[in-house]
């Protein structure tokens, strides 16, 4: 008699270090685009299938794809590529690739984020000599009111000593981390890692990057859907306008962008301007005056319709016949004939 394990199942294994420190950074559809690719990454899928499968656009699923490409948690792998010299001429190289580019999966393998490599305890003792290092951690532990762990100082000690980054960089990378509601070690170790690989060596680098994420700017990109990329000068500008010159609350701002898509179809920063400059004008503060302007704009187009059809029921030419006083002539003249 076989005997069958009830509890036995299918599984799909996520890594803790993606849970940790990378889950919490990333939209919704780019995890469920994660996942999807983690289940299936012993098969061939490719962005249609994805697409299809999560409801998603194709165009969601490839700005999930670049998104976790550029965070190093997944790679691409070329399968089956032609030998150029075995193809005829360029239009038929061009041809066979571009079926090779749809049929490709391009999710590739999937592999763990990229770690630190470990410190060990007397590296980070090595450096209770180094002046800088020492007022970095006493400095970094006042900003997030703690005693640091063996750990927590490794940690400062691989960015410090290990990747070499300079400890007024380390300094701001504690406070910005700080101020936007961080303090985790694990939050602080991945945006300097992000912060090394893009390079960026001073404070006013990474002043200029980070400026680009505050809360109400990444609500705004990922409303648009735009959060694999930060916003551009113009877009930055226009998105500081909207919340520190306007005054307007983050509600009120993605009511604008939410109209935006609806009536574009596509992210645009000057048709979601034009809409927020116009409640601006109008006085408009909480999405409840929105509502309210909606209101008294429809009410304004409706008469404006009743008006203009009592204009055309009235625009008819009056006859100013008066058919009493021709009765009357016309008995006159039959009484003087007769």
């Amino acid at each position: 008699m076989d005997i069958i394990c009830s509890f036995r199942m299918d599984a799909t294994l996520v890594a803790n270090t993606f849970i940790d420190e990378y889950m919490a950074a990333a939209s919704g559809e780019y995890v469920k685009v994660y996942l999807y690719l983690l289940r299936h990454q012993q098969e061939a899928v490719n962005i249609e299938q994805i697409a299809d499968a999560l409801n998603h656009t194709e165009s969601d699923v490839k700005r999930a794809l670049a998104y976790w490409e550029k965070l190093g948690a997944l790679q691409k792998e070329a399968v089956g590529q032609e030998n150029p010299e075995q193809t005829g001429n360029k239009g038929q190289q061009a041809a066979a690739k571009e079926q090779q580019e749809a049929a490709v999966p391009l999710a590739g393998s999937l592999t763990a984020p990229v770690k630190r490599t470990p410190y060990s305890q007397e590296q980070v003792n090595r450096l209770a000599e180094d002046e800088d290092f020492t007022q970095l951690l006493y400095i970094a532990q006042k900003y997030m009111n703690k005693v640091f762990t063996p750990r927590e100082c490794e940690v400062f000690a691989y960015l410090y000593d290990g990747l070499h980054m300079p400890a007024e960089l380390l300094e701001y990378l504690v406070e910005h981390c700080v101020q936007g509601g961080h303090t985790s070690i694990r939050y602080i170790e991945t945006v300097g890692l992000n912060w090394h690989e893009r390079g960026l060596r001073t404070v006013e680098m990474a002043r200029s990057y980070a400026s680009g994420f505050t809360k109400d700017s990444f609500a705004v990109m990922r409303c648009f859907g735009l959060t694999d990329r930060k916003p551009g000068d113009s877009e930055k500008q226009m998105i500081e306008k909207w919340f520190s010159a306007y005054g307007f609350s983050r509600e009120v701002v993605l009511e604008a962008c939410n109209r935006t898509l609806e009536a574009t179809h596509s992210p645009s920063f000057r048709y979601a301007d034009k809409i927020l400059s116009e409640w601006k004008k109008a006085g408009v503060r909480t999405v409840r005056d929105v509502a309210l302007l909606d209101e008294k704009r429809q009410e304004k187009k409706s008469n404006r319709a009743t008006k203009k059809a009592v204009n055309q029921f009235h625009n008819f030419e009056q006859r100013s016949t008066d058919y009493d006083a021709m009765m009357l002539d016309q008995v006159k003249s039959w009484i003087g004939q007769g």
